[in-house]
């Protein structure tokens, strides 16, 4: 299936859609697509073809998000944690993600038609050289679009995430860029692989776990949480609205929580920024020297 869909709401849904979009729409909205292996005992058929059935919601997810004006999603595809399931899943959904991403850059005129970019969020040394390549094609290839900003977090753990980002700021400060003095909230936060998007407004779980899965747990300090007990690939599009509609229910009170916590300014000195831009271009580079085209 395509990543990139057109929309195929009913005139029932889309109605729904356009109340649903008179209140407030969140501005990112982050995924734990969890469920698909019980999806797949419960209909009798192979965990892969679960995984497979996940994909295709993913995929319908994201244009549904388009529908209603969402401009950046997030989406829990691959935890470090996966990779100690049985070899003969890890290595089928290894090779369900290859042939995505193959999918995805055998559609990059759409994408730019559409204006997607796709990041992928995660610890990339650890996959298979031809997912790490095709990762930073796609990345490459999709850097400069600016419409939707589509989020995968693939071989991904917060612990990791941050662990990666306090090894960053070390170096910073044993290289002479930056201070001790200079270490706060702010600069951690430009450390972390989700360094180019604001915090999720909104997070959806599926499938009736209650729990956050090492998820963004640096990011979701202010974000509105909605669980449900509908398995991935059963979530509909009532489902999703119901989620923002639960959001929009929620809103005033986080903005009371955000005003209170932002009270004091962030005020970022040059040494700070300087770091930053390094740090950042530096990570550019290694992305690029992945990238077959390159070579």
């Amino acid at each position: 299936m395509s990543w990139i869909r057109d929309s195929t709401l009913s005139w029932l849904q889309l109605l729904a859609t356009k109340v649903i979009k008179t209140g407030h729409i969140p501005k990112h909205v982050a995924f734990i697509m969890d469920g698909n292996r019980r999806y797949a005992t419960k209909n009798g058929i192979e965990k892969i073809e679960g995984h497979t059935k996940g994909f295709d919601k993913f995929a319908e997810t994201l244009q549904w998000c388009r529908d209603v004006g969402i401009k950046e999603v997030t989406f829990y595809a691959f935890s470090i944690e996966n990779f100690k399931r049985k070899d003969e899943e890890v290595n089928g959904l290894l090779n369900l993600a290859e042939q995505k991403f193959r999918r995805l850059l055998g559609e990059k005129d759409k994408a730019k038609e559409y204006g997607l970019c796709v990041r992928i969020i995660g610890n990339l040394s650890l996959l298979p050289q031809n997912i790490q390549e095709l990762i930073a094609e796609t990345m490459i290839c999709t850097k400069d679009h600016t419409k939707v900003f589509l989020n995968i977090a693939f071989a991904y753990t917060s612990r990791d995430e941050i662990t990666h980002a306090i090894k960053d700021v070390i170096e910073g400060v044993q290289g002479g860029d930056i201070l001790l003095d200079d270490i706060d909230e702010n600069l951690i936060s430009n450390c972390l692989y989700t360094n180019n998007s604001p915090n999720p407004d909104l997070l959806i779980r599926t499938s009736g776990e209650v729990r956050f899965s090492d998820f963004l747990m640096w990011q979701i300090s202010n974000t509105c949480v909605y669980f449900t007990t509908v398995l991935w690939p059963e979530f509909n599009v009532w489902d999703f609205l119901n989620a923002i509609f639960y959001y929009q229910r929620c809103y005033s009170d986080i903005q009371k929580i955000i005003k209170i916590q932002n009270v004091k300014p962030i005020i970022q000195n040059s040494r700070q920024l300087t770091y930053i831009d390094k740090l950042h271009h530096k990570r550019q580079i290694a992305l690029e020297r992945i990238y077959p085209g390159n070579i």
